[in-house]
């Protein structure tokens, strides 16, 4: 069985070892196509890592039946960021790739992803909507929605982002400590869920990198439709979340900075 080499600390070089990180629940059917396409792609990735959410569908066997050397992890809580955050604190590469396992993204743009970071980005943030992007899958009334999400955040965190709702995203490992995830080993609240837990999680990712004042390279990426199953995203729902978010992480970005003026 093929075991990721022990890295102690995340490093920057020119040929970093990248770890896949690929949250899913009940996602048994793609899991057998996604994870050999994945272990495909070259030059070869340091390791993927599934983290399950208590999926009913046998998702963990038919990952390690599917690649037998493949991580598999269980979330902490719920949400698709603490499933996220989960695989983030397990990973041992110097690069972490974002990857939903639906099947939507192609792993044969992973060497795009992992160059932009080379190149000098410390958060390459792919586009379905930059030249050489594009989508199978989004209707016009999201794709409209997204490009006025877009102009709310670019305006509140002067960024330049054509496609703020993509969760296709990879960055230097050595970066986590400044997105102040939720601790994976923090117990879940009563009711709800900890901030950043949820869906929000690719929004909160890319307000937190935007405030920090990172270098940020949009990563042009081709949306394909799911292979199986039906898709969770709510349209107003999601969208509205989304833009929930934006307001919460500019409030929190102006505390920081009023504190660190205040020292």
């Amino acid at each position: 069985m093929r075991k990721p080499r022990p890295r102690p600390y995340p490093r920057r070089s020119a040929f970093p070892a990248v770890s896949v990180i690929v949250p899913t629940r009940n996602e048994a059917r793609n899991l057998e196509i996604v994870l050999p396409a994945i272990a495909a792609v070259r030059p070869a990735v340091h390791e993927i890592i599934v983290v399950d959410g208590n999926s009913t569908d046998d998702s963990i066997g038919a990952a390690r039946r599917a690649l037998p050397w493949v991580r598999v992890i269980t979330q902490t809580r719920k949400g698709k960021g603490n499933a996220m955050a989960c695989g983030f604190a397990a990973a041992t590469g110097d690069v972490i790739v974002m990857f939903d396992a639906d099947g939507s993204a192609d792993p044969g743009e992973i060497p795009a992803f992992v160059s932009a970071l080379v190149a000098g980005a410390d958060f390459a943030k792919g586009s379905r909507f930059t030249e050489g992007g594009g989508s199978d899958d989004i209707t016009l009334l999201r794709k409209t929605g997204n490009a006025g999400l877009n102009g709310v955040a670019n305006a509140l965190f002067g960024t330049s982002y054509t496609d703020l709702c993509y969760g296709y995203n990879a960055f230097w490992a050595d970066l986590l400590p400044l997105l102040e995830l939720p601790d994976v080993n923090a117990s879940a609240p009563a009711e709800g869920m900890l901030w950043g837990d949820g869906f929000e999680i690719e929004t909160v990712l890319n307000c937190r990198v935007a405030a920090a004042a990172l270098k940020i390279t949009e990563v042009p990426s081709v949306e394909r439709q799911r292979i199986f199953g039906e898709t969770n995203l709510r349209t107003f729902a999601d969208g509205t979340r989304v833009l929930r978010t934006l307001l919460a992480e500019h409030r929190r970005a102006d505390r920081r900075k009023k504190d660190r003026a205040q020292r």
